[in-house]
């Protein structure tokens, strides 16, 4: 994928991100460009859990072990941005959104790291 698919899968994730901040009470993010730095870490932070554990524990793979390894990846993203704030339940209703928007829109934060492999 080129640079610039790259940059507006991140653009169309940071709104994701926001929806999701306005629908789940226990999760916000202070405005676009926390949004967009909340994407990029949401992607590298899964990137890294899928090197260190593999395909089979990863945000990125489907079933109750990859939810649950998003709500971590989303609850460890807000120590890294500013801006955001989360805690654990709003953190697992984020990722159980975030996957149903995903259904959809299959652009979120998970997916845009699975174009580096």
């Amino acid at each position: 994928m080129h640079f610039l698919g790259h940059v507006v899968r991140f653009i169309v994730s940071a709104i994701v991100l926001m929806i999701v901040g306005w629908i789940v009470p226990q999760f916000s993010v202070g405005g676009f460009w926390s949004a967009l730095l909340l994407a990029l870490v949401i992607a590298l932070l899964g990137w890294v859990v899928e090197g260190i554990f593999g395909k089979r524990v990863s945000p990125f793979g489907r079933g109750i072990v990859g939810f649950i390894v998003s709500a971590v990846v989303i609850y460890i993203a807000q120590f890294i941005v500013g801006g955001v704030s989360v805690t654990i339940l709003g953190a697992v209703l984020a990722a159980l959104v975030i996957g149903i928007i995903d259904l959809f829109i299959p652009v979120t934060p998970f997916n845009a790291a699975k174009d580096h492999k």
